[in-house]
């Protein structure tokens, strides 16, 4: 199967790093003009170069802005009032006590992890419903199902995700655009790499130690038994985006090496 997405427009939120970036390589390779979003120009100029290097003939872009804020979101929707893609995939996490999660840290994992999915969706679902075609994703996770103990206010935000993602997959219904949600688990992205690091430190172990330790003993109903890579995770998102998946639509897809221990 060959995926061409050429001619298309994708904007890829918290893009610089990790899965984000993963994905806009992908659909970068795949023939589409992509959006690289930040917090930094820095981070996002970077961003930008390492895509052109990787893709010669890409068309890459960047906007650097908060999108944990309206102002951020309304930024990045001046610059870039139009795509035929959006893939919402900023977002935030970090272990902690759920007793110690005072009122700010739940509401800026909302602000940041919800309310950037549903301003940017809000506003590029109705040019992609006016020119009948459009493809909008959920960067959820395994963690919206699995609810992990220490991350109890990530977890809600994921599930969240699966919500808002269902439901606008229908308010879309009958329209040739499509909405879905691409569910990882643990992957070896730099967030993640470096959460490993400062725990394997605390603990005393090598990170490539406490990886193994974590699947096994964090998540022990991985079939793959390991951590996925970003790569692995953005070929789901790349196919959802594709023409090929016209039919995909208010689904939530599964890139999480089997830890969610249900057939559907």
């Amino acid at each position: 199967m060959h995926i061409d997405l050429s001619g298309k427009h994708a904007i890829i939120t918290g893009s610089t790093a990790g899965i984000g970036f993963a994905i806009a390589q992908g659909l970068a390779n795949a023939g589409a003009n992509v959006v690289i979003t930040g917090r930094t120009q820095e981070r996002v100029d970077e961003a930008v170069a390492a895509i052109k290097k990787d893709a010669p003939n890409a068309k890459a872009e960047g906007v650097a802005a908060d999108l944990g804020t309206a102002e951020g979101c309304q930024s990045l929707i001046e610059q870039q009032p139009d795509t035929d893609i959006l893939v919402n995939n900023v977002g935030i996490f970090g272990p902690q006590d759920f007793f110690e999660i005072d009122d700010a840290t739940w509401q800026q994992f909302f602000d940041v992890n919800i309310m950037s999915a549903v301003r940017l969706s809000r506003h590029y679902a109705k040019g992609m419903r006016e020119r009948d075609w459009g493809r909008i994703q959920f960067i959820s996770s395994e963690s919206g199902i699995n609810i992990p103990s220490e991350m109890v206010h990530y977890g809600m935000t994921k599930s969240a995700l699966l919500s808002v993602s269902r439901g606008l997959a229908k308010v879309l219904s009958g329209t040739q655009v499509t909405v879905n949600a691409i569910l990882p688990g643990p992957t070896r992205s730099e967030g993640v790499l470096n959460m490993m690091a400062d725990m394997a430190e605390k603990e005393g172990v090598s990170q490539q130690a406490f990886e193994a330790q974590f699947v096994q003993k964090g998540r022990p109903s991985s079939i793959i038994q390991r951590l996925a890579t970003p790569e692995e995770v953005a070929n789901m998102s790349v196919y959802a985006a594709s023409p090929q998946a016209s039919a995909t639509t208010g689904a939530a897809l599964r890139v999480e090496g089997g830890i969610v221990d249900t057939l559907t």
